[in-house]
């Protein structure tokens, strides 16, 4: 370890600071690794909260031990750092901390062909062969999405498990999603060996067979392979954060309070796959696994003010804990709150994925930081399978409880796509949607007594009072909404569409036809500004609108349609590629 510290003293003896800056340039260390690693890891220390803030808009902090912070930089982050004027030390990347020979245990199949023990890191073609493996093996319950492709081309791929895989069933869905910062690698290994649990224990265990039954869960092990194999494909052993353009992938989301694009890039093929497949799959719950700590971190991490929902936050927080503690040896995953956290209370970060799914797609992920060593020595891996997968399967079951139903046209029975809310309750995009083609929704919430309200373009409002909901336990609420008497035929397609989405600026918005109105459209920003506000010149017989929005930057934008009493809503991407 080398230490590259400039004594404060100097301020005192040379009043242009930008002296010390350029020495600070200089440092040959740190340039060499940027330019062969693309990342640097060091620490420094701070006196107050304010300042970790501060730090965190432009390097990636990763855990902080009372006033020593430590952190990630790419070469325009710690370019930032040093302007600020800080003593530092530079550490050794944690990605070459553990041994080759520590990470080079070869695997064993057990006592059939069918059985492998996940006691070691696969190469990342063997992490296709077994990823594509699942789904071949076990068609009736697995199948396998590709969500894209990293800056390098290396695939995105996540496993899907239900008993009715090629289906969208009326169940509440699960995503869990590990290594987006690729030197973190516990998680990755423990998502393959769960996903073979599930196939391997269905039909034979009844708590897998019932979650399997009831649930549709989706399993990412790798969302960071180009940072996983920095070293190669054949090594997870000099594994980088970032990926290849050294941008760290958990500052890369749009953030609720800092807008599209708050680390100052662009967003990344692989943040755009990610938002893409949330978009489209609509997941009740979904966890995010990182390495570095041992805790439980809970929304929000970009605000201070606690979420709709920070009671069950704790409760499940600390059903997960607990439940470690059970399984695993004294001292383990007890970091901050004995293995729990409010991540904002931990450190401020923007532009993270827990952020982004919490605000943007009405999800609840958590952040499991589920091994201080980033990358374990492949001889400890089965172990944090024991410590574990029983709050893996605990956090699954979690999504069915609180209440849920299915929201219907009480003329036709047909599903509606609708807006569940809780007045005096939800907030900041707590509230949740039923979907189609069902219109089944789940809402997990904490135990109590609510009223709950159901609305839904072309549809009267309707709230149901005092629903009682019970911890652990499931509340069935199942509400039909009366169609308006304003002439609009139910039996068509009731929503707003937009392409291409995304798109880079010419768009053209449809909307339902049998309008006997002509209608007004508005666009808001993200912070919710009105950028376009148009009565439409269309005649009622006309069901598309083209526009072009090449004046507006990137980001996430909400269309609205008005027309009579008929109001429908959708989101949109502006992307320039």
């Amino acid at each position: 370890m080398n230490r590259y510290c400039f004594p404060f003293v100097l301020l005192f003896v040379f009043t242009v600071t930008s002296y010390c800056h350029a020495q600070v340039n200089t440092d040959p260390l740190a340039e060499g690794i940027l330019k062969n690693r693309g990342e640097l890891y060091f620490s420094f220390h701070v006196t107050s909260p304010d300042e970790v803030s501060d730090f965190s808009r432009i390097i990636s902090i990763d855990h902080i031990d009372g006033e020593k912070v430590y952190a990630y930089a790419n070469k325009k982050g710690f370019s930032q750092f040093l302007n600020k004027g800080n003593s530092y030390t530079i550490l050794p990347s944690p990605g070459l901390l553990t041994p080759e020979k520590e990470l080079a245990g070869m695997y064993r199949t057990g006592e059939s062909d069918s059985k492998t023990i996940w006691n070691f890191y696969p190469t990342y073609q063997q992490y296709i062969d077994y990823m594509t493996g699942f789904a071949s093996s076990h068609p009736d319950i697995c199948n396998i999405d590709t969500l894209g492709n990293t800056v390098q081309g290396r695939l995105l791929l996540a496993v899907k498990i239900s008993d009715n895989v090629n289906q969208q069933e009326a169940e509440p869905r699960v995503f869990y999603t590990a290594s987006i910062h690729g030197d973190e690698t516990a998680g990755f290994v423990l998502m393959l060996h769960l996903i073979d649990y599930l196939l391997m224990n269905y039909g034979v265990d009844p708590k897998v067979t019932n979650l399997i039954q009831s649930t549709e869960i989706f399993i990412n092990p790798l969302a960071n392979p180009d940072g996983t194999y920095y070293g190669g494909n054949h090594t997870v052993y000099g594994s980088v954060r970032y990926n290849a353009n050294a941008i760290d992938l958990n500052r890369n989301y749009p953030d609720p309070r800092m807008g599209p694009h708050p680390d100052g890039e662009e967003w990344q093929p692989e943040t755009q796959a990610f938002m893409s497949y949330g978009e489209s799959n609509h997941f009740t719950m979904s966890a995010n696994f990182h390495g570095g700590a041992e805790v439980f971190n809970y929304p929000w991490d970009t605000w201070s003010k606690l979420t709709a929902d920070d009671n069950w936050w704790q409760r499940v927080g600390r059903e997960w804990a607990d439940t470690v503690h059970k399984y695993g040896p004294s001292g383990y995953f007890n970091d901050l709150d004995n293995g729990i956290t409010n991540g904002h209370a931990w450190y401020e970060i923007t532009g993270g994925r827990q952020d982004y799914m919490n605000f943007w797609d009405h999800c609840r992920e958590v952040t499991v930081e589920i091994s201080d060593v980033k990358i374990l020595p492949v001889n400890q891996l089965e172990n944090f399978w024991e410590y574990n997968h029983p709050s893996f399967l605990n956090f699954i079951e979690e999504s069915h409880f609180g209440f849920t139903g299915f929201v219907t046209d009480s003329i036709t029975g047909q599903p509606v796509f609708a807006r569940v809310f809780i007045a005096n309750h939800d907030q900041d995009s707590s509230e949740v949607f039923s979907y189609l083609p069902s219109g089944f929704y789940a809402r997990p919430i904490y135990e109590g007594s609510y009223d709950v309200t159901f609305s839904a373009s072309g549809y009267h409002t309707k709230t149901v009072n005092q629903i009682v909901v019970h911890n652990r336990q499931t509340t069935p609420l199942n509400v039909q909404l009366k169609p308006l008497s304003h002439g609009i035929d139910q039996g068509k397609d009731q929503t707003i569409r937009i392409y291409p989405n995304p798109g880079n600026g010419d768009f053209e918005i449809c909307f339902p036809a049998g309008r006997d109105e002509p209608g007004r459209i508005l666009i808001c920003s993200a912070q919710g500004d009105v950028v376009v506000d148009d009565n439409l010149k269309m005649s009622p017989g006309d069901d598309c609108y083209k526009t072009n929005l090449h004046h507006l930057p990137e980001g996430l934008y909400i269309v609205r349609f008005i027309s009579g009493e008929l109001t429908l809503t959708n989101k949109f991407i502006i992307r320039y590629d």
